[in-house]
């Protein structure tokens, strides 16, 4: 039997597969697009049993070459800039080769985990996995939320279980081909090594200089709560992931400069005096379009029975820049 990685060779989906490689998992199918090829290097230090192009992969899905031989399938691939403008491309992409997933995995009764988004709430304030709360600001969005109400379809008559995750601002290793899409904490690394400061946005939405404040949640973390669930088959529905804590962006740019720094921690303000931290106008192309405040309610995620604690910012962003600076080295 196999376990499938979509997205196998993204940011979240290779830390899937080198955690089941952990567990000692190696019969494992690995699926994305490889159109930018330098993602594969996420995949090098991983032992997979075969790998499959997206499109080749759902052929063969409809066709019945895996019938009986997939365990479940660990849904992770997506299109995930938020800038896309082509929204036909998104909504097949993300909502329609989704669709034939789960469907799929229905027919078959095999579990079905997959990512969902935080940007399904937009710019609401209340962060809980109830319709009412869900205003998409753009097409990656959309096609998110729209995914997970045909999953609200599914999981009263349900065959196995389906397990979505709306990850909120994920961070830590293997990001560093999304570019633009990558971390504020990877951002603002790279900002520092090329230029001696980091730079964040002034105040917005009522928020002070830097004080926007999201659910920054590190992927060790994101990883955890997949593999509880795929180990706990019974439990299906829409969850959350993130800390349930929302923390500065300032927060985030003092956890990399103090990381970087040998002599005692130092605050925002001590880093704005010093000339690290620099604030910059708010971009005319995202009003409308960013989340100023995000927070993870963790009431359903905590009450499906996952216990485990989250690393804050100062915690894990200070480890990952630790492991950034090491490979810079």
């Amino acid at each position: 039997m196999h376990i499938v990685v979509t997205g196998a060779a993204g940011f979240i989906g290779s830390n899937l597969v080198r955690a089941l490689n952990a567990r000692g998992e190696r019969n494992i199918i690995a699926v994305d697009n490889l159109s930018r090829a330098e993602k594969i290097s996420n995949l090098a230090d991983c032992d997979i049993a075969d790998y499959l192009d997206k499109e080749e992969f759902i052929v063969r899905l409809t066709e019945g070459d895996f019938t009986y031989d997939l365990s479940a399938i660990l849904h992770q691939g997506a299109c995930s800039d938020t800038m896309e403008s082509d929204g036909r491309y998104m909504m097949r992409n993300n909502y329609r080769y989704s669709v034939s997933l789960v469907d799929y995995c229905q027919e078959q009764e095999i579990p079905f985990l997959y990512a969902s988004s935080a940007s399904v709430y937009g710019a609401g304030t209340t962060f809980r996995e109830e319709r009412a709360y869900e205003s998409p600001l753009n097409v990656y969005a959309y096609s998110k939320a729209l995914f997970d109400q045909y999953v609200r379809g599914l999981l009263r008559e349900r065959t196995a279980q389906i397990a979505g995750f709306r990850y909120f601002n994920v961070y830590g290793p293997r990001e560093q081909h999304k570019g633009r899409g990558s971390s504020v904490a990877w951002h603002f690394f790279n900002q520092f090594q090329a230029e001696g400061k980091v730079r964040l946005f002034e105040g917005s939405d009522g928020y002070g200089n830097g004080e926007q404040r999201r659910d920054f949640v590190h992927v060790d973390d994101i990883v955890k709560a997949n593999l509880h669930f795929l180990d706990h088959p019974e439990a299906s529905g829409i969850f959350n992931l993130g800390t349930g804590r929302a923390q500065s962006f300032n927060d985030v740019a003092v956890a990399v400069l103090n990381a970087l720094h040998d002599g005692p921690p130092r605050t925002a303000a001590d880093w704005v005096s010093a000339g690290r931290i620099e604030y910059i106008s708010f971009p005319a192309a995202l009003a409308g379009k960013y989340q100023s405040f995000t927070e993870a309610d963790l009431t359903r995620l905590r009450a499906a029975g996952y216990a485990v604690p989250f690393a804050p910012v100062e915690q894990g962003v200070a480890e990952y820049v630790r492991t950034l600076a090491r490979t810079k080295n």
